[in-house]
C-alpha cells in the first residue's frame, strides 16, 4: 500500500470520528478504511487506534502519529501551493463550511461566479448550521454568524446578519396587530429549532415569546416557517434576507421594527494567514463580492 495514502486515511479517521465517513470521502469500503489503518499498525509496530464494537479512540502512540501525520500532509499541500502560485494559475478545490440561510442566500450565487472565472477551483459548500470544531474540520474557509470569542483563527468581516419579525396580512387581520414584544404572549410563533449533541434549542429568543410552549411550529429549516407564516398560521423571527422578497411582494408584513434583535456580525474564517493560492483567490473573491453587495 502507498504509507502517504494510508497516513490521508488515518489522519481523516482521527479527524471525523468515524471509518465509514472516511470510506465515502475517499471512495473506499469501510473494509479498505481498515486495512489502510492496519498497515500503518503493522509497519510502525504499535497499535494506533482502540476499537470496540461501539467506539474508537486513539492510543498514545496514536495520537503522537495523528500529529506528524497532520503535519506532513500540511507540507506537502504547502509544497504543491508553491508550484501552483509559481505558474500563477490556482487549481484544486476549496472546501466551504457554511450556516444553510446564508448559504442559499447570498454565498450560492457568489460561489457560481467564481466558478465560472476560475475553472481551475472546484467548490465543496457544506451547508450546517451546527457549531463545528475549526481545528478538526477539513474546510478551508467556514463562515459563522455572531460574536467572535477569543481564537487563533483569521476572521474577516462580510457584513451583519439582520432579523426582522413578520406575520401574514391574514393572520394580523384576524389575530390583532402587534405593538411590543409582550404583545407576543399572546399570539402563536414560529419558532427556528437546532439539533447540537443531544439536545435542541429555540434560538429565536429576544424573550420567551418563542420557547415551546407559545410555539405552534419549530423546525430547523426557515423556508419552512417561511411557508407557514405566510399560510397565516403565526408569527416568524426570521434573516431579513429570507424574507424580503415576501416582504416587497406584500406576503408577509414587518412589525416590531424597532423590537428586532441587534444584528450580528458575519465572519469568514481561516486558520492560517498564509493560505493556500487558491483559498486565497477565494477567500479574496467572497470578501470583493461581499464589499460589493453583489
Amino acid at each position: 500500500m502507498d504509507k502517504l495514502t494510508s497516513m490521508k486515511v488515518f489522519a481523516y479517521v482521527v479527524e471525523h470520528g468515524n471509518f465509514r465517513t472516511a470510506a465515502h470521502h475517499f471512495d473506499l469500503s469501510p473494509t479498505m478504511i481498515g486495512k489502510h489503518i492496519s498497515f500503518l499498525e503493522q509497519s510502525l509496530g504499535t497499535q494506533l487506534i482502540h476499537r470496540t464494537t461501539r467506539k474508537q479512540s486513539l492510543t498514545e502512540a496514536g495520537k503522537l502519529y495523528y500529529q506528524e501525520c497532520h503535519r506532513i500532509i500540511e507540507d506537502i499541500t504547502n509544497a504543491e501551493n508553491l508550484i501552483h502560485t509559481l505558474v500563477n494559475r490556482p487549481r484544486g478545490t476549496v472546501k466551504v463550511n457554511c450556516p444553510v440561510t446564508y448559504g442559499k442566500k447570498v454565498l450560492a450565487p457568489i460561489v457560481a461566479d467564481f466558478l465560472a472565472q476560475y475553472p481551475d477551483i472546484n467548490v465543496e459548500l457544506m451547508l450546517d448550521n451546527n457549531l463545528i470544531d475549526p481545528y478538526r474540520s477539513d474546510a478551508d474557509v467556514i463562515i459563522r454568524i455572531g460574536e467572535l470569542v477569543d481564537s487563533s483563527l483569521v476572521a474577516r468581516t462580510l457584513g451583519d446578519y439582520q432579523m426582522t419579525y413578520c406575520a401574514a396580512p391574514a393572520y394580523l387581520e384576524k389575530h390583532g396587530r402587534i405593538h411590543s414584544l409582550d404583545d407576543l404572549s399572546h399570539h402563536s410563533c414560529l419558532g427556528f429549532q437546532y439539533h447540537q449533541g443531544e439536545s435542541q434549542q429555540v434560538l429565536n429568543l429576544p424573550s420567551n415569546t418563542f420557547a415551546h410552549s407559545s410555539t405552534r411550529l419549530a423546525s430547523n429549516n426557515g423556508d419552512v416557517l417561511k411557508f407557514a407564516a405566510i399560510q397565516g398560521t403565526g408569527v416568524l423571527l426570521q434573516p431579513k434576507i429570507l424574507v424580503e422578497p415576501e416582504i416587497e411582494s406584500g406576503l408577509l408584513v414587518e412589525i416590531l421594527k424597532d423590537a428586532v434583535p441587534k444584528a450580528k456580525p458575519i465572519h469568514l474564517l481561516y486558520r492560517s494567514k498564509h493560505l493556500s493560492l487558491k483559498n486565497r483567490t477565494f477567500v479574496d473573491f467572497v470578501l470583493g463580492a461581499a464589499s460589493s453587495g453583489r
